[in-house]
């Protein structure tokens, strides 16, 4: 028997708005799933490479392309570079690029990065500017608007999310298990102790800190805070082989280590003055 989906008004009003405004928040898990697989089937990409990962924009969820798909676009395309040029600045490079694809069709890009980017390692810099030319070239020959993660770091308001291989937001609260049991916050964060990878971050940095729905992570729970840095140490093993995916989540979880260290600080001095981790006599 033929196994028909029948779309109800829902789901096409939810396509609709996902089409006009590019926010993938509004699907559903296997909504967004299926969304990812056909935007890289009418592409030719290998979706088992995860050629795109996700990013809160303006406050609109949507993908940008990473490595692997400007990597792909290139072969499926043909694409060639005919010349670079290469200028130093007083603060950084810029990187501009020609190059064609095998229709014929030409164009020209180019990338530009700071000197003290890449922990101000200059020669990485210029070879970061490169690929950057070369990637924003690549994807504007196959004509697509798409941001590349090298450029997704420059944005501002720009924040990196977390997608499970289902689809699901990670961080979005509403998709956090409930404990088994009532959750013991002192417990926790006397057991608490950042992990010695973790970089250190300012207060104010880590409690601005926005997840993919614009909630700061200083307004979140500790047990929310404790779920997320769970998943997160997750996903940075499962980017062992991509340096700047893991630098991204790296900053999320210092921010929320950082504000779980204040808070276990904070509970310490309460109390006037007492230990709530000491049991009283």
């Amino acid at each position: 028997m033929e196994n028909t989906e029948i779309m109800t008004a829902t789901d096409a009003g939810m396509l609709e708005n996902v089409l006009v405004t590019g926010d993938l928040s509004k699907l559903n898990p296997g909504q967004r799933l299926d969304y990812y697989r056909q935007v890289c089937q009418s592409m030719g990409l290998n979706p088992l490479s995860k050629p795109f990962d996700y990013i809160n924009l303006n406050g609109r969820l949507t993908l940008y392309a990473k490595k692997d798909a400007t990597d792909q676009l290139r072969k499926i395309h043909g694409v060639s570079i005919d010349d670079i040029d290469i200028q130093e600045t007083q603060n950084g490079f810029r990187v501009k690029v020609k190059g064609h694809d095998r229709e014929g069709r030409s164009d020209v890009e180019i990338g530009c990065v700071a000197k003290n980017d890449m922990r101000g390692n200059i020669q990485n810099a210029e070879m970061k500017a490169v690929t950057k030319a070369k990637r924003r070239l690549t994807l504007s020959l196959c004509g697509l608007g798409w941001l590349d993660e090298t450029e997704v770091e420059t944005i501002p308001d720009a924040r990196p999310v977390i997608v499970d291989d289902q689809g699901e937001i990670i961080e979005t609260p509403k998709q956090m298990p409930a404990p088994k049991q009532p959750f013991d916050e002192i417990a926790y964060l006397k057991s608490f102790s950042k992990p010695g990878w973790v970089q250190g971050m300012s207060r104010i940095n880590a409690e601005k800190m926005q997840d993919s729905k614009g909630v700061e992570y200083g307004k979140k729970s500790t047990y929310e805070l404790k779920y997320m840095l769970k998943s997160i140490i997750t996903a940075i093993e499962n980017a062992a082989n991509e340096p700047e995916k893991q630098a991204a989540y790296g900053l999320k979880a210092a921010a929320i280590c950082e504000i779980l260290q204040n808070r276990k600080v904070e509970k310490t001095m309460q109390n006037q003055g007492g230990d709530p981790f000491v049991p009283e006599s």
